[in-house]
């Protein structure tokens, strides 16, 4: 590789080419639907990560005579809403100093806690190139610190293998899914593996939502119509009025993912006598056999449907559609007992204040400590039979 690359931020991701970015992505340890370029550019079109939503884009990218060797999507942000890694406490105590937390930089794919490739690169350099220019902006800048969330297992490993200066590691937990190999040949074998209590209460609840008289029906990619999404759109920010707040995602966000990934989505929708009463929004990564629970909402609350439209519905599907994997979203312990398990998740973090820094680090290593005691424990509570491999 020539030494003479060139470095660029742009302040709109609409103007990258996105074939050549959507190449690279391809070439990554674990690319997902949420950082194809079609996907970054509805947020910012769709005006839900823009300057005026406290997203404002500074996506670095390095070319090669031309050629986009390098990319990653990065945020100039006024808060930290729409992350699923927290710091608000980090901006409390730079607040109670008398410093400014904010704006700070973000490598992240907005309101989505789905861990991927984040530095998209042809190799192990030019990853170091984009962290490199990431924490070069914020110093030019003198912002107070970068942030990189839900990172691949080899960025990790890039990062942590080489004593990165300055970077340090957060650790999260999820509850994902895993098929076994071979595939479960239907749900119910699916539900054997599971221990007795565990397939006792899903049966129970999975009655108590047909009891109530409600059914589902499944569609994907162009069979979505947009009366579908229409509905799906009224659920989804009825979800978030039930929590006193506002969607991040706008009904155009969800037209463009219409329009330029209709392949990605999955729709579930609950009927009762010939009505939508709620849906489940599933992202799909159809090459890699991985689903992604990603939106849920209902127009009327009924027992258990959550569940049904949020975790079992989706299971069947992927056992019947031959998936591996499953990943229910950020947070959620409840989600052990359907058959999901905890795994951990990364976020690499630079901070340009010395002191504020040795402080974060030292509160992160204690953090460390507590999210590994954390796995143990939710390890030994695992919902499969002692004879299943992932119970092992």
């Amino acid at each position: 590789m020539s030494k003479d690359y060139v470095i660029r931020v742009h302040d709109d991701p609409c103007l990258i080419d996105g074939k050549a970015w959507n190449r690279l992505l391809s070439q990554q340890a674990a690319p997902t639907p949420f950082m194809q370029h079609e996907y970054l550019s509805a947020l910012h079109e769709g005006n839900c990560a823009t300057e005026g939503t406290g997203w404002l884009p500074r996506f670095l990218t390095v070319e090669d005579h031309g050629e986009l060797v390098a990319a990653c999507p990065v945020y100039l942000k006024d808060h930290s809403y729409g992350e699923y890694v927290f710091d608000w406490a980090w901006a409390d105590a730079y607040q109670r100093h008398g410093l400014n937390y904010y704006p700070k930089l973000l490598n992240a794919v907005p309101f989505t806690p789905v861990p991927g490739s984040r530095l998209l690169a042809r190799d192990d350099t030019l990853r170091s190139v984009l962290l490199q220019g990431m924490t070069r902006l914020a110093a030019d800048a003198k912002l107070s610190s970068v942030h990189s969330l839900f990172i691949d297992d080899a960025e990790y490993g890039l990062i942590t293998g080489t004593g990165r200066s300055g970077w340090m590691m957060r650790s999260t937990v999820q509850f994902h899914w895993q098929n076994q190999d071979p595939g479960y040949p239907d749900f119910a074998a699916f539900l054997a593996s599971l221990q007795r209590e565990k397939r006792k209460k899903i049966a129970q609840e999975r009655r108590r939502v047909a009891d109530a008289g409600v059914s589902f029906s499944q569609q994907v990619g162009q069979d979505i119509t947009p009366q579908d999404w229409d509905f799906f759109y009224r659920c989804y920010a009825l979800t978030y009025r039930a929590h006193h707040s506002t969607p991040y995602l706008t009904r155009d966000f969800f037209a463009r993912m219409a329009d330029s990934m209709a392949d990605n989505w999955l729709l579930f929708t609950a009927w009762r006598g010939g009505q939508r009463l709620a849906t489940s929004l599933v992202a799909l990564q159809c090459d890699r056999g991985v689903a992604y629970g990603r939106y849920w909402g209902a127009i009327e609350a009924v027992p258990c449907l959550h569940f049904e439209a949020c975790y079992y519905q989706p299971l069947a599907w992927c056992i019947a559609n031959g998936y591996k994997r499953f990943e229910g979203g950020a947070q959620g312990e409840h989600k052990m007992a359907r058959g999901l398990l905890p795994v951990q998740t990364h976020s690499a973090h630079w901070l340009a204040h010395p002191q504020f820094s040795q402080a974060v680090g030292d509160f992160l290593a204690r953090e460390g400590s507590g999210i590994a005691n954390y796995m143990d424990e939710l390890n030994e509570r695992a919902p499969y039979k002692l004879t299943h491999p992932q119970s092992a």
